[in-house]
């Protein structure tokens, strides 16, 4: 089966997420490639064009403030579709937008207009938290959906591929700092297994040490980028959440 194609444009779906209801994604990446600061082997979008946590050299192929909230305001105004959530995601690591913040300010605004039921979330890969104007858009969010798949440096760079200068105890850190996040994690097995004993354990440890407000666990259920994936079983999806669980007292999710 082949990835699923980019996002065309900035507003997309409603989708009926499994952990948020009908999402009404932004997409605040650009439309012709994929830019990231991973390159991870289960993305359903496929293999990452531009890898890099730079995103100044690519400014013109980004939407512009106005942009989006013209977009999202002509939607809103448009259907009658209800919403739970005006979600940040799409193509790539949203809050590498370089006016982030402003995105944000902006989408608050429309929606207070026209939606001021829903609320505002984020799909985030936890790269971008050392600049402070991507902390201040994040501050201003409802639901803040962070990423944290490995309990180990050896497993993050199998596994995520991150860019240059991006670290794994940097990530943790960051996650630490920051207040009610949720923590989103993906299990897989093939050629690269984050399942094991001694790696679920070291993520047990990391989730206690961060105290996200709840975990969300989950596998694949879409084509990934790199084909010697495979699911994990429900059952012991189950039994890694019930033992992180009563390790750390967090709730733990099974998706």
């Amino acid at each position: 089966m082949q990835t699923l194609k980019l996002k065309e444009g900035i507003i997309y779906g409603p989708v009926n997420s499994r952990r948020l209801g009908f999402s009404l994604g932004i997409n605040l990446m650009p439309t012709t490639y994929k830019l990231c600061t991973f390159n991870c082997l289960y993305c359903h979008y496929g293999w990452t064009n531009i890898h890099t946590g730079d995103a100044m050299a690519h400014l013109s192929d980004f939407p512009s403030v106005t942009q989006v909230k013209e977009a999202l305001e002509s939607w809103l105004v448009s259907n009658r579709t209800p919403i739970d959530y005006i979600t940040f995601s799409g193509n790539g690591e949203p809050s590498m937008h370089p006016d982030f913040d402003n995105m944000v300010e902006v989408a608050l605004q429309v929606k207070e207009k026209h939606a001021p039921y829903a609320k505002l979330a984020i799909l985030s890969n936890s790269t971008c938290f050392d600049n402070l104007k991507v902390l201040s858009g994040l501050s201003k969010l409802d639901i803040r959906i962070m990423k944290l798949d490995c309990g180990t440096e050896k497993t993050f760079l199998k596994l995520n591929h991150p860019c240059k200068n991006v670290r794994f105890e940097s990530v943790v850190e960051n996650l630490k700092k920051l207040d009610h996040i949720k923590i989103q994690t993906i299990f897989v097995e093939g050629v690269v297994d984050n399942t094991e004993d001694e790696e679920v354990k070291q993520w047990i440890d990391y989730l206690r040490y961060i105290g996200p407000d709840e975990v969300q666990i989950y596998t694949l259920d879409r084509p990934s980028a790199e084909k010697g994936l495979a699911k994990v079983d429900k059952e012991k999806l189950h039994q890694i959440a019930q033992r992180a669980e009563k390790v750390t007292g967090i709730s733990v999710k099974v998706f």
